[in-house]
């Protein structure tokens, strides 16, 4: 399946935050997605980055076009406004009830290319299907979504009522208890890490972890499922980091 979970169940994924990863951590986690240099410059303090690392950091983000310069500061551009909100719909998904429906993609284009393919196999993933056979690819119908419509290129789309039993067939789509594990082993991680250069490289690592969580109907779950607490305790901390860019701009 292409899910992006650890290998090995509870393994973490901290990777080492460079001054554009910090930068882009606490934009896209703002909203709307815009800082004034001077509050950019007094937070990033705070994650032992540098003034004139980041001043680097800024100007090759805006020439790649990560950032946009406004009259006061930074703001994402338009191309990764889709990337925070794949990221809020991670923190914060849209469900639905659940009447046992599930989507079912099948894959339709021939003669495409192996990057091709790839492209089209990570956006099936990021709209939390999952793959039952080479060009099928299925998930209970309980996101309130719609597929995305240039799908229909590529791809036809249904509602099925699989005859397997539900649970099974969603632990056969999902490692859920690998899911679970990392989710808990990252919780206790940021339990005993006080540091916010790495907190925000923990909960960067969250992120990452809830864009790969299946968001399943309640009842194809295993028993303490810790999806809702792991999006607490990021929501916590955009409320904390939220609070420190108050303090540093009362302050300065």
């Amino acid at each position: 399946m292409p899910m992006n979970v650890p290998a090995r169940p509870g393994a973490l994924d901290l990777r080492p935050l460079s001054a554009r990863s910090v930068v882009l951590s606490l934009l896209l986690g703002t909203h709307p997605p815009e800082l004034p240099a001077r509050e950019l410059v007094r937070l990033v303090e705070g994650f032992d980055v540098g003034g004139s690392t980041l001043r680097a950091a800024l100007s090759r983000m805006v020439a790649a076009g990560d950032l946009r310069r406004t009259d006061t500061g930074y703001r994402l551009s338009d191309r990764l406004l889709e990337r925070q909100r794949r990221q809020d719909d991670a923190v914060h998904p849209r469900t639905r009830a659940w009447d046992g429906d599930w989507e079912m993609v099948v894959i339709t284009a021939t003669g495409r290319g192996p990057a091709e393919r790839a492209d089209l196999r990570a956006r099936l993933t990021a709209l939390r299907l999952a793959e039952l056979r080479e060009g099928v690819w299925l998930r209970p119908a309980n996101l309130a979504r719609a597929l995305p419509g240039d799908l229909d290129r590529v791809a036809q789309h249904y509602t099925a009522r699989p005859d397997r039993p539900a649970r099974d067939l969603a632990r056969s789509l999902w490692p859920l208890d690998a899911w679970s594990a990392t989710a808990r082993a990252l919780l206790a991680h940021i339990a005993r890490t006080p540091r916010p250069a790495a907190r925000l490289t923990a909960f960067a690592a969250v992120v990452r972890h809830l864009l790969a969580d299946p968001v399943l109907p309640p009842g194809l779950l295993p028993a303490d499922w810790p999806g809702a607490e792991l999006r607490a305790a990021y929501t916590d901390y955009q409320r904390e980091l939220i609070g420190e860019v108050r303090a540093r701009v009362r302050d300065a």
